[in-house]
């Protein structure tokens, strides 16, 4: 297979997760945008603080096993192993039920302790106890994707998202606007996932199921057991890596309910979605990375290994970059127009965060890269110390400077995980960092902010940013020859199937050809 393939690969793969999880960000950002508007700053202060509990128990159930069963699906498939393949799903499914029923229990009779006890906010406890019904099908939902991820099929994916979204945002309007408050639009998650649950159940069955032959002999009660304890001695550390991937977004809510108001809740919980906007693309090319790195150390490739990941780092790096400065220099006009003016005194704690998030994004690239080649582990390791280190910067900063401290001690946090993951990957996998590319992609990015600092923090001021930004990125990117024959070769591949935007693309297309030539 050759370098244009691979990175055709990585990059096709990527452009549809990235359709799957900005379905998922504008969908929650729909589900935000209308519920700030119908609960005011005091009712979403309390979905704000039960969001991450659900992210929590979610996890808890789910287990890893999303990752776990796309690595060995992939891995199983590339040795021509299907049988073992359709085991590893029907095990994972077998576990997750169990795991998602017990969970959904948990959450249940735990919700009237957390609510009055930690946070000290009665009002919580209805919508705590809606998480449980969004647990069990969330679980079932993980495996499915897991098995789409693991045959690369992630327009299956994008489905099932979609479906999620569709439903969680009329669900969660109705609910509210017959009464049901915080815990209507909690409720409406949980219908989300029911609707995701059934199409992806459906895809599977007439797309996946079909490749996984009838093994001759039925698996004894103890092979099973032996298969489930290698799932989970992969997806174990996955779970606890999610935890604290989930901490370092998550903890600042959380000290914040337990120290401030339900409004400085909200206001931080208004910018927190915003900053993660650039994980949309880190976690399209994560989710890819690691069933392909998976497959190439399988095989043994050391040669497509570096190439999946150079070419990962530095498509994640040329598009989070840019898009991270601008949403730090019009944090306030881009809270106003998605919220409400209500909410722009969470502007300053926007463009602290997403500083962070460019930092982080890197970190997920890199820990999908370590998961896939066998180490699940190590991102694991320094997860937990991040977290420990989030959980004592946030109880240190948030009694002193409110949501903007949480902000800080989520930037510190992000910047350290990222340097240690980094530096264990390029160890690991022995392939070296294209500096160069990322100092292309910096010099570029300082040249477009410079420009925008002369806009208006306005509406009109963010449109034109939005307009011109990218135009700017480009040329210069361009004039220091940034672009490569690769990225002309993926362009010009995929140009003519982008529609309306093929025109743009064609445009791009000669502007590289034409720098690259002088």
């Amino acid at each position: 297979m050759g370098n244009s393939d691979n990175s055709a690969k990585i990059l096709k793969g990527s452009l549809l997760m990235m359709v799957s999880y900005l379905l998922f960000r504008v969908g929650g950002y729909v589900y935000r945008v209308i519920l700030t508007r119908m609960l005011e700053p005091a009712g979403y202060g309390l979905l704000g603080l039960t969001l991450p509990l659900q992210g929590i128990f979610q996890v808890l159930s789910a287990g890893g096993f999303q990752p776990a069963i796309a690595k060995f699906v992939a891995q199983h498939n590339a040795l021509s192993e299907e049988d073992i393949s359709r085991q590893v799903v029907i095990t994972s499914l077998k576990f997750m039920m169990t795991s998602g029923t017990l969970f959904g229990l948990l959450i249940f009779f735990s919700a009237e302790w957390i609510a009055n006890f930690y946070f000290q906010k009665p009002a919580m406890v209805y919508p705590l106890q809606a998480v449980a019904l969004i647990t069990p099908f969330s679980v079932i939902v993980s495996v499915f994707r897991g098995s789409f991820q693991g045959f690369f099929k992630m327009e299956y994916i994008v489905a099932s998202r979609a479906a999620e979204q569709i439903v969680m945002i009329s669900m969660a309007v109705i609910l509210v606007s017959i009464g049901f408050y915080a815990a209507g639009a909690v409720l409406g998650t949980g219908f989300g996932f029911i609707a995701s649950a059934i199409v992806s159940f459906t895809l599977f069955k007439k797309y996946i199921w079909i490749h996984f032959p009838q093994p001759e002999n039925r698996i004894s009660f103890m092979e099973e057991m032996k298969l489930l304890k290698t799932i989970l001695a992969f997806s174990i550390p996955i779970a606890l890596t999610a935890l604290s991937e989930m901490a370092i977004y998550d903890v600042g809510p959380l000290v914040i309910g337990r120290y401030l108001t339900t409004e400085d809740a909200a206001y931080y919980t208004t910018a927190d979605p915003i900053a993660r906007l650039p994980l949309i693309i880190s976690l399209s090319v994560a989710a890819v990375i690691l069933p392909a790195a998976s497959e190439a150390a399988s095989l043994k490739d050391e040669r497509i290994l570096g190439t999946y990941i150079t070419q990962s780092y530095r498509y994640v790096v040329l598009l989070v970059l840019p898009l991270c400065v601008g949403i730090a220099l019009f944090a306030q006009p881009l809270l106003s127009l998605l919220f409400g003016s209500d909410y722009i005194f969470g502007a300053e704690a926007l463009s602290i965060l997403v500083i962070g998030m460019t930092f982080y994004t890197l970190f997920m690239v890199s820990s999908s890269i370590v998961q896939g080649i066998g180490y699940p582990r190590v991102p694991m390791y320094i997860m937990i110390l991040g977290t420990l280190l989030n959980i004592i910067l946030n109880f240190i900063m948030v009694p002193l400077y409110g949501i903007v401290g949480a902000a800080i001690a989520t930037t510190i946090v992000a910047f350290l995980i990222m340097m240690s993951i980094m530096w264990k990957t390029f160890q690991l996998t022995k392939v070296k960092l294209p500096y160069l590319d990322f100092v292309k992609t910096g010099v570029s990015s300082i040249f477009m902010s410079l420009p925008l600092l002369l806009l208006p923090q306005t509406y009109i001021g963010l449109f034109v940013a939005i307009i011109i930004s990218p135009i700017i990125f480009i040329i210069i990117f361009g004039i220091i020859g940034g672009f490569t024959k690769r990225d002309v070769r993926l362009l010009q591949r995929y140009g003519n199937k982008m529609g309306p935007f093929s025109g743009v693309v064609e445009i791009i297309v000669k502007f590289i050809e034409r720098m690259q030539n002088k």
